[in-house]
């Protein structure tokens, strides 16, 4: 009986020692951060405004691999199945707590097969209109979607993309159903909006508000309680008595589950110094999003974040029947 605690009391000592060994050699080589999407999108820059910033306190390269392709579950999978060591890194939106809807079979599961590492930005949504669009107001462009609904087309940039989930909650809270006219791209969307083949619009500030203040589309309101410190003469749709609209889109930072603890405490630091960093708050902003408060770059954060979006947007894609081709 003594033997076998010594026994196990070595083996534990034995482990703790390997793993304090690997935090302390961590990082001795290059970092992979997948993006699983295409590059040249914000999605993109994000992953490498934040490969950059935090290799500078990692002390190694992070190289960013777009690996894109159905809604970012396949570059999602090929992190589940690396080595959980810390050397492959999950840079994601929402689509990792809506593919869970949206797809029959995945080949890994958000929450059981990843270790979060903590969020890292926030990106408010705007509800955008072509320059002709009848509405004076927001209050004006509630009372028409109410009316005209099925008249009204809704573009958005594919299925499960956030102008999809947007524009879901949009019709959800207003009660209406608007004609979707789904694009492969926010890009297209945007173009066709500008050219008044498209009728209303619902995506992130990042690809909107610098066509509003240019005067190509006109913006009706923030879709949440909050106005956007970009456009501050912008309502927030609460504001006309709207209820059950608020959304966000965050990215995250995922490890492979089971990568060592003071791997991924490690990591966590090099985003918190991250989204604190000056530089990357600037780049965040010129794109019209925000770094998250040093507090939400956190695995618990990131956790709880998950959990509600796959709660909330994940059911609203199950009420609304939707499914990935």
């Amino acid at each position: 009986m003594t033997f076998r605690f010594v026994r196990n009391a070595l083996s534990l000592l034995l482990a703790a020692t390997a793993l304090q060994a690997l935090a302390q050699d961590f990082p001795n080589r290059a970092i992979t951060m997948v993006m699983p999407y295409a590059a040249g999108g914000p999605g993109d820059t994000i992953t490498r405004v934040f490969a950059g910033a935090m290799q500078k306190h990692l002390g190694q390269q992070i190289v960013v691999d777009n690996t894109a392709g159905a809604s970012g579950s396949i570059g999602t999978a090929k992190v589940a199945r690396s080595k959980p060591d810390g050397y492959n890194l999950l840079m994601i939106h929402v689509s990792h707590a809506t593919n869970v809807a949206m797809y029959k079979s995945l080949p890994y599961h958000p929450v059981d097969d990843f270790d979060p590492i903590g969020r890292a930005t926030s990106g408010p949504m705007v509800i955008v209109t072509r320059n002709d669009f009848p509405a004076k107001n927001l209050n004006e462009f509630v009372a028409y979607v109410k009316a005209n609904g099925p008249k009204v087309s809704l573009a958005h940039a594919g299925v499960g993309s956030a102008s999809h989930l947007c524009g879901l909650m949009m019709m959800n809270a207003l009660n209406v159903k608007m004609n979707e006219i789904p694009y492969k791209g926010t890009g297209p969307a945007l173009t066709d909006l500008m050219g008044g083949q498209v009728d209303v619009l619902c995506d992130q500030t990042s690809g909107t508000v610098p066509s509003v203040k240019t005067g190509k589309i006109k913006a009706y309101a923030a879709a949440g309680k909050a106005r956007l410190p970009q456009l501050p003469e912008v309502p927030a749709i609460s504001e006309a008595g709207v209820e059950g609209f608020d959304i966000n889109i965050s990215f995250g930072l995922y490890a492979p589950k089971g990568t060592p603890k003071p791997v991924l405490a490690q990591l966590t630091g090099a985003l918190q110094k991250s989204v604190g960093d000056s530089e990357v708050r600037q780049r965040l902003e010129a794109m019209g999003i925000s770094a998250v408060s040093v507090d939400q770059a956190t695995p618990e954060a990131l956790r709880s974040h998950l959990k509600n979006e796959i709660d909330t947007l994940g059911g609203l894609l199950v009420k609304a029947g939707v499914k990935a081709n």
